[in-house]
């Protein structure tokens, strides 16, 4: 991993929060008590969390394995192996995404927008809501919809639940898109069902 994606992730777990606690702050809203709004068990929150992101991210999965999505699949899995992550590398930077990004996003954004609109603006800013791009845009469907579950979560549970979840997603993901890169599988349109059974 390069020392300019350590320091990205790095700036990720610590900026996104900040801007949310600014942002709650020019609103006029109590930071520490909206951002941190449920009296639910921290460990509990990751626990519940960590199960519900990890079904997310085979959904998530299964989604982008299908054959109407898989010619954009290898242009992710190109800048995954880019990155050349080792597995401690993968936790790391879910970690500093799930927690950074959630605590901006539900827990200070969602507060002053709801829940939908933090979800939309969130998957658009990933680039997954594209409309020049209707394969991923597919992908950004369902996106949307997982990244609103979270937003239920953190008001039924608590911001820990998003956060671990969040992190359950992108762990599963980084590791399939960084087995399917290094398959290096050549596929044509034809092959594409054989194919998905290959890297399922």
């Amino acid at each position: 991993m390069s020392q300019k994606l350590h320091w990205v992730a790095w700036g990720t777990l610590i900026v996104f929060p900040a801007l949310g606690a600014l942002l709650l702050y020019l609103f006029g809203k109590p930071v520490i008590e909206v951002m941190f709004r449920s009296q639910i068990n921290v460990v509990l929150q990751i626990g519940i969390g960590g199960f519900i992101g990890t079904l997310l991210g085979l959904g998530g999965r299964w989604i982008i394995t299908r054959p109407v999505i898989l010619p954009s699949l290898e242009k992710y899995g190109g800048i995954v192996k880019s990155m050349r992550l080792k597995p401690h590398h993968v936790y790391f930077l879910s970690f500093c995404a799930g927690f950074g990004e959630e605590l901006f996003f539900r827990g200070a954004m969602q507060a002053l927008t709801g829940i939908w609109i933090a979800a939309v603006f969130f998957v658009a800013i990933h680039g997954y809501l594209n409309p020049r791009n209707w394969r991923i845009s597919i992908y950004g469907i369902y996106m949307t919809l997982a990244i609103a579950l979270l937003g239920y979560l953190t008001e039924i549970w608590g911001i820990f639940t998003a956060c671990a979840a969040h992190m359950a997603i992108d762990v599963v993901l980084f590791n399939f898109l960084i087995r399917f890169a290094d398959k290096k599988i050549a596929y044509e349109h034809s092959e594409s069902y054989e194919y998905t059974e290959q890297i399922e």
